[in-house]
């Protein structure tokens, strides 16, 4: 009997953040997709805490949403708190965080994708990654599912997550399985080393979860959202919610000596876990350690629905024995005699170093073979989305033979992200920060759909009413800048007044009364151009120096090793990387512009091809 063949233009492996915004983006793009997964009741599920965006993060989701992406309209249907983090900084630093109702957020997704012409979501376990061909001709041609059906496709995403022959750590028991109560992927993780990929191991972790009756909020301190709340999808209007607080409490000492007492149980500390977690979000135990000279650290307990007492607690994440996390809690304020509905764990999973990509997110070796998410080594729901979203975006730009779609670290967050992984690769799970984007007065998360909706606009990627909609913003945002222009306060010019750091829209309106009709969307991009047009006038100049440096293409077959002035470590970190351009060459960790400079006389002079006696020494040692 023959196998059962199915074939589509796109197949995606996973159904979570990454994967769920891939395949909605090819879809949107054209493409007949089939997005693969274990378990359709888990499709963008949100493993860990029950919240989109924050510092950073919520850039992202906002950029999504402005390329016609899931996340911000699905965290706008189903929020329960919206806050506007970092509000006392200025405007490149503000960052949308949401609480959501954690399996309302779930089910959203699924509808949105249920929706979707051109998708079929379908429950399967995938097995083997299909190719032909050899060396640089190797190509992918589809994935073979558990039972013996075959799907084929010219181009495969893969978004396993933390799945990939994933073990979860709690004290000294060992389980395998890549979340609570699911199980492990191991044949992608063979079939990957089989195709040549190096494969790494990370470590993430997650806190305990609460039942909120046997909770004393009484010794909390309350924590409101914004009022009113801003939404994180452009589309949304009127935007009103009924918010629920969350509440704050504090670890203490006798907590602390408790965690050092049993540091030798603790998979981290007792040698069962001998790979990376991540930095920026480290576990209680890693807190107490790093941290000694602190005597407490904040804990936020988040509801995680509007139908679930549960509660997920911020900032104690662990992998201790269960009979610790019950001691622990009970030293806490609040929490002396709350029940624990999940037990925390450490979840350890393959990933693959992402230097091995291309700036499109395809993999170097295998043609039409994409990887997004957590499989390239990045921690956070957002940082997911946005890969997943680029991803989709350029597996279906190469099925009408067209160039991908590659953001420039000036044009957006997401494009600092992908730069960051396929330039310098990884060492720890990658999160996204403010600090690791150099243009960010020009990239804040309110501008995110005058930067990218217009790019949405030339590959499909978004309906009509989203392009009408941002049309009609940039008219008024026009009329209101040339009232500003016009008009003065006295002798003083308005434009040059609202330049003044002291000097509000708030301000400009008890002069101008016409100007409080104008919405809050089109005044607050008035402002803030105006206000930083100076600052962004001089990073234009350096956005076009490096893009003198971007145009200057590295052919694909340049061979660094052939350039004998340059240093060993330029030699041996070029050829890793292969870098497309000789602005992303500068920006290779420890690449100095004397490296660059080799580089640029050897380009101008023609590709360099390897030494035959170099070559011929290399081969008698």
């Amino acid at each position: 009997m023959q196998p059962t063949l199915y074939e589509f233009d796109v197949i995606v492996v996973g159904a979570g953040h990454a994967g769920t915004e891939a395949a909605s983006a090819a879809a949107r793009m054209g493409a007949e997709v089939a997005l693969l997964t274990t378990n359709l009741d888990t499709v963008g599920q949100m493993s860990c805490n029950p919240a989109i965006g924050g510092v950073a993060k919520g850039h992202l989701v906002r950029e999504i949403d402005a390329l016609g992406g899931l996340m911000g309209v699905a965290i706008d249907q189903t929020g329960i708190q919206f806050r506007m983090l970092n509000c006392r900084k200025g405007p490149a630093m503000h960052s949308p965080r949401a609480q959501a109702d954690k399996k309302a957020y779930q089910a959203e997704i699924k509808y949105l994708l249920e929706q979707q012409e051109r998708l079929a979501l379908r429950q399967e376990v995938v097995e083997e990654i299909l190719t032909e061909g050899s060396g640089p001709d190797r190509r992918v041609t589809g994935v073979a599912v558990k039972g013996g059906a075959t799907y084929r496709a010219p181009t495969v995403i893969l978004t396993t997550g933390t799945f990939l022959q994933a073990i979860m750590h709690t004290g000294e028991s060992k389980i395998k399985g890549g979340r609570a109560g699911e199980g492990t992927t191991r044949g992608i993780s063979h079939c990957l080393s089989q195709l040549g990929f190096e494969l790494e191991r990370f470590k993430t972790g997650t806190p305990p979860r609460l039942n909120a009756r046997t909770i004393d909020f009484s010794k909390t301190e309350e924590q409101p959202g914004d009022a009113p709340p801003a939404p994180f999808s452009f589309l949304s209007d009127d935007f009103k919610v009924d918010q629920i607080p969350c509440y704050i409490t504090y670890t203490n000492e006798a907590v602390h000596q408790l965690i050092r007492d049993n540091l030798h149980r603790a998979p981290m500390y007792s040698g069962a876990i001998q790979s990376n977690g991540p930095r920026y979000c480290p576990s209680i135990e890693d807190k107490v350690v790093r941290f000694s000279e602190k005597n407490q650290h904040q804990l936020f307990l988040e509801p995680e629905g509007r139908r679930t007492l549960e509660i997920y607690v911020n900032g104690i994440s662990t992998s201790l024995p269960r009979d610790v996390q019950d001691s622990f809690f009970k030293l806490i304020p609040g929490l002396e005699n709350a029940e624990i509905m999940r037990y925390g764990y450490a979840v350890e999973y393959d990933y693959c170093p992402p230097h091995q990509l291309r700036p499109s997110l395809e993999t170097k070796t295998i043609q039409g073979l994409f990887l997004a998410g957590q499989i390239n080594g990045t921690t956070g729901y957002e940082e997911a989305g946005a890969q997943g979203l680029i991803a989709g975006v350029n597996a279906s730009l190469s099925l009408q033979n067209r160039p991908p779609m590659i953001l420039r670290r000036d044009e957006a967050y997401i494009g600092v992200l992908i730069d960051d992984l396929v330039t310098n690769s990884v060492d720890e799970p990658y999160r996204m920060f403010t600090s690791r984007a150099e243009y960010r007065l020009q990239l804040r998360q309110d501008n995110a759909d005058r930067r990218l909706t217009p790019k949405a606009q030339e590959l499909g990627l978004i309906p009509a009413e989203r392009w009408e909609r941002l049309q009609s913003k940039l008219i008024a945002i026009e009329k209101a800048k040339e009232f500003v222009r016009k008009n003065r306060v006295e002798m003083d010019p308005l434009e040059k007044l609202l330049r003044r750091p002291d000097f509000t829209w708030a301000q400009a309106c008890s002069h101008f009364p016409e100007l409080e009709t104008i919405p809050h969307e089109v005044s607050q991009q008035v402002e803030y151009d105006t206000k930083y047009s100076g600052y962004i006038s001089r990073q234009a100049t350096q956005i076009e120096r490096q893009k003198r440096l971007a145009d200057k293409k590295i052919p694909a077959t340049f061979d660094f090793t052939a350039i004998q002035q340059l240093r060993t470590e330029a030699r041996e970190k070029l050829s890793r990387v292969q870098p497309d351009t000789l602005d992303q060459a500068s920006r290779v960790s420890g690449i100095t512009p004397a490296d660059i400079a080799l580089v640029m006389a050897h380009l101008q002079r023609g590709t360099p091809t390897p030494d035959v006696n170099s070559q011929k020494t290399k081969a008698t040692s």
